[in-house]
């Protein structure tokens, strides 16, 4: 026997309403359905950017804010590591070059110093679209200067997000010392006990000038922890008018929920000693 939706006793327009009413359910449930497959939270790219800008001096011996805003800004980046970060410092005409970038890029901005320098101070920062949750700073090991070699004081700052999926994110910039090989192992060593231990299950993202390269010790030793997001046969990165080393680096946590996309050396020869390097993250829920 034939059933049917609706009672064929009912007039024409409570016919109609009735059909409508069921035509609307079933769409609701489909679109349930089809949300569930697919579904709710999709994949977020995240653009990142890591950028040693040589306290604002470029190769041709100006200081110039302004274009290194440039250059960030021509990348579309959502997270940007920078070293060599002056703020009130003499050489640089006293420009707070962090907060400047800031207004510069619409990004908002954190400083991290390491050390004073010409009556100022001297460090890395992070440049970010997201909402800021929290900031960190801290000191890495670095062995003294003394008369036969110059050494600077090393650190990395951390800056909590919110992500573009509505969960905390953090990302890190850092800068290992330049000529001290046993000094940036040790830093190395100190970024994975700061921010890859054990039951820390903060998705983290980790920039910075190494000073090292791809098959040396303090590499190999974040690789521990972290997964490089720098294609391996990618260009190097400085100096920047004849690249020679690939020293510039984006890591993330090796048990976080991301997916490496692409990456690529941003060809700027004059703005800094160093070239950009951004790499382009998938961030899954």
């Amino acid at each position: 026997m034939a059933r049917h939706l609706v009672p064929l006793w009912l007039p024409a327009s409570a016919f109609t309403r009735h059909l409508a009413s069921y035509l609307l359910a079933v769409f609701i449930l489909s679109s349930i359905f089809e949300l569930r497959v697919q579904g709710a939270d999709p994949p977020h790219q995240l653009r990142i950017l890591c950028y040693n800008i040589h306290y604002g001096q470029g190769n041709d011996g100006k200081y110039d804010v302004a274009r290194l805003a440039d250059v960030i800004l021509q990348t579309k980046p959502d997270l940007v590591a920078l070293q060599e970060v002056d703020v009130g410092v003499k050489r640089s005409d006293r420009v707070h070059q962090a907060q400047r970038l800031g207004e510069l890029t619409g990004l908002a901005v954190r400083f991290g110093p390491t050390q004073h320098y010409e009556g100022g101070l001297f460090g890395n920062a992070v440049l970010t679209r997201f909402p800021i949750l929290d900031v960190a700073i801290h000191p890495l090991p670095y062995t003294e200067s003394t008369p036969e070699r110059t050494t600077y004081p090393r650190g990395a700052i951390a800056v909590t997000v919110t992500g573009p999926d509505g969960k905390s994110l953090r990302f890190i910039s850092t800068h290992f010392q330049h000529n001290v090989p046993e000094d940036r192992v040790a830093e190395a060593k100190a970024i994975n006990q700061l921010f890859a231990a054990e039951g820390d299950g903060l998705r983290t993202i980790l920039a910075g000038d190494m000073n090292a390269q791809p098959h040396e010790e303090p590499i190999t030793e974040l690789l521990m922890h972290w997964t490089n997001a720098i294609d391996k046969a990618m260009t190097p990165t400085a100096p920047a008018t004849m690249p020679r080393s690939r020293i510039d680096y984006v890591f993330y946590r090796s048990n976080s929920s991301f997916r490496f996309l692409e990456s690529r050396v941003i060809p700027e020869v004059m703005a800094s000693d160093h070239r950009p390097v951004l790499a382009i993250l998938e961030l899954h829920p």
